[in-house]
């Protein structure tokens, strides 16, 4: 994504998340299916470090913080909108002694840069990739701070295969409204960037094809 395009999508997003911001985890519970079971299974080493990519309004970060709590957390996002958001949750939680944000673009972020570190145990993605134009490129550029024995998470909207078409039509109209796209293709290029690497992947369809949840291990 170029300079100009990165800007545009976070004016864009700030834009969207603006208001909704404040009632967002209020709504999303009911559709954002899988995020907690993503966080179940990241299994955080003892001491590791964890890095969300589009955090948001820090929902999960706050989550991994109580599952994991000798775990660093850091998480970026291109909304400062957002960030702001999550920098309340964080201190509500009394997590920001061991967390820390950074406005960034998940497409082409630095984590030396931003946090100090060039690599983390455990990245995730949440919901997001289905909002990064680019999306393909922030799988890449999770891919390149996870550290090497580490794992990339991802959970987001599936192909709805197994549920009927009107329910699957009438979702992606709404989601639209939202700039959201679910990537039907997503295993695919999942796939192909493990396979580039030498990576290992476990891909999951649940909720009869309503999400999809997919971890990548790098090789030691």
């Amino acid at each position: 994504m170029s300079l100009a395009d990165s800007r545009s999508h976070a004016q864009l997003m700030d834009g969207v998340y603006r208001w909704q911001r404040h009632i967002y985890d209020l709504t999303r519970k009911y559709y954002l299916l899988g995020r907690d079971r993503l966080i179940e299974r990241l299994a955080v080493p003892s001491g590791g470090k964890v890095l969300e990519v589009a955090c948001g309004t820090g929902r999960n970060l706050v989550l991994a913080g109580k599952a994991y709590p000798d775990a660093l957390l850091f998480g970026l996002d291109i909304s400062s909108e957002m960030l702001e958001t999550a920098d309340a949750s964080l201190n509500r939680a009394h997590l920001l002694g061991r967390a820390r944000l950074a406005e960034a673009d998940a497409t082409a972020f630095d984590p030396m840069r931003l946090f100090g570190y060039r690599a983390f145990d455990r990245v995730f993605i949440s919901y997001s990739l289905s909002m990064i134009p680019d999306w393909r490129g922030a799988i890449r550029a999770g891919l390149r701070a996870t550290a090497n024995g580490g794992e990339l998470n991802i959970v987001d909207f599936g192909q709805q295969e197994r549920l009927p078409r009107w329910f699957r039509n009438a979702l992606r109209s709404w989601l639209a409204r939202f700039h959201v796209t679910p990537r039907d293709d997503l295993r695919e290029v999942l796939e192909s960037e493990c396979q580039a690497i030498g990576a290992s992947l476990e891909f999951d369809s649940i909720f009869r094809g309503y999400a999809v949840i997919a971890r990548i291990r790098k090789a030691r």
